[in-house]
Order: structure tokens, then C-alpha cells, then sequence
């Protein structure tokens, strides 16, 4: 086969010049570092095809059962904290209003209030049981935000440590967990300040 990188703008691979802009040839990488998780898409359309009112929502459902069957580790006037039940670390907490809103402009003052004292507390908890070296806190909004389950309003409060993000979640599409969801329920819930407000110390 005849080499075409002389008439191809000096490629050695024949059409490279219709497919290649000025920076360099497509597919190769820019200054952008890209973690493609297309195996995600799966797990949040499957929330919003399940969740269609406050009738099969799993946060609506989790507070009229115990708190080992529901993982929740502390329960509010307007909100709980519940652990999630696919975690990105172990002590992954989530903070949910009982009422069944989608968005975070939905809660009154009072509801925003617990829901912020709750996520300082759970830190607190988190820090004290567990040690982190930092936190990832954040509400996904809606389906294109990237919410599993868009119909209900939940935080995350994801724990982190140096090295968790290893080759294992990218290479293989593992996550190593290193506790039972059981135990860590039980560790939290056990930490948990008695008055439950945001506002206890961390001793």
C-alpha cells in the first residue's frame, strides 16, 4: 500500500487531514483531563423512571421504617440524615427534607436552616469517627444536573481521604468500600450528638 503522509499533510495515516483540526490529531487528549462514566447514565435514568411521586419515592418511604432497615443515622424536625445506599466512600451521608420537593429553591427557611445545621453535624460526626482529609458536599439538580433521583431533594456529604480516587473506580469500575453500610449506620448514628443540632460541639 503506498504511504500517503506526503500528499496527507505529512500523517503517516491516508485521511488524517480531513479529521484533524490545528492543535492536534483528533482523539488525542487536550488540556482537559476526561473520566467518561457513561456506566452513571444507567443508574440516574433508572431513578427517574422509578420515582414518579411521593408514593415510590425510597426517601419518602425510609423514615416510616426503622433506622437499620432505612440506614438513617439521625432523624430532624424537617429533615434526616440517611446513608446512601450506593456509596462513592464509606460515611457517604445524605440530608433529606421529609417532604417530597425536587429543587432547593422548593424548602422554606426553616427546612434550608436544619438541613445546613444537619450537613455540619454529620462533618462533625464524620471527622470524629472516621478522620477524612476533606469533604465533597453538593445537591445535584435535576436530571441533567445529575441527580439519581431528581423528584426529591437530597445532599450529598461524601467523606474523602488521600488516595481514595485509586485506579480501581476508572481502570475497573470498582469501588472498594471498606465498611458494611450496617456498620458505618451504626458507627455514625452512635456519634451522633444527643440534641441533634448543628450547633453541638464537636466534643
Amino acid at each position: 500500500m503506498e504511504n500517503s503522509s506526503q500528499d496527507d499533510g505529512g500523517s503517516p495515516y491516508p485521511g488524517d487531514a480531513a479529521v484533524t483540526d490545528s492543535f492536534e490529531l483528533a482523539g488525542v487528549p487536550d488540556s482537559f483531563a476526561r473520566l467518561w462514566t457513561p456506566h452513571r447514565l444507567a443508574y440516574i435514568k433508572g431513578g427517574q423512571e422509578q420515582v414518579s411521586s411521593e408514593h415510590n419515592c425510597p426517601f419518602c418511604a425510609a423514615p416510616g421504617r426503622s433506622d437499620e432497615e432505612s440506614l438513617i443515622v439521625h432523624r430532624g424536625k424537617y429533615a434526616f440524615v440517611i446513608l446512601n445506599l450506593f456509596p462513592y466512600n464509606a460515611g457517604h451521608l445524605l440530608v433529606c427534607p421529609y417532604r417530597h420537593v425536587p429543587d432547593y429553591t422548593d424548602i422554606d427557611e426553616q427546612e434550608t436552616a436544619e438541613i445546613a445545621s444537619l450537613t455540619q453535624t454529620a462533618m462533625r460526626v464524620l471527622r470524629k469517627v472516621s478522620n477524612p482529609s476533606g469533604f465533597n458536599l453538593g445537591m445535584n439538580q435535576g436530571v441533567t444536573g445529575g441527580a439519581g433521583i431528581a423528584a426529591h431533594l437530597h445532599q450529598h456529604i461524601v467523606p474523602r481521604w488521600g488516595g481514595d480516587g485509586n485506579f480501581l473506580p476508572i481502570i475497573a469500575q470498582t469501588k472498594a468500600i471498606t465498611q458494611t453500610l450496617g456498620d458505618v449506620r451504626q458507627q455514625v448514628a452512635d456519634a451522633w450528638p444527643v440534641s441533634g443540632s448543628g450547633q453541638d460541639s464537636e466534643d
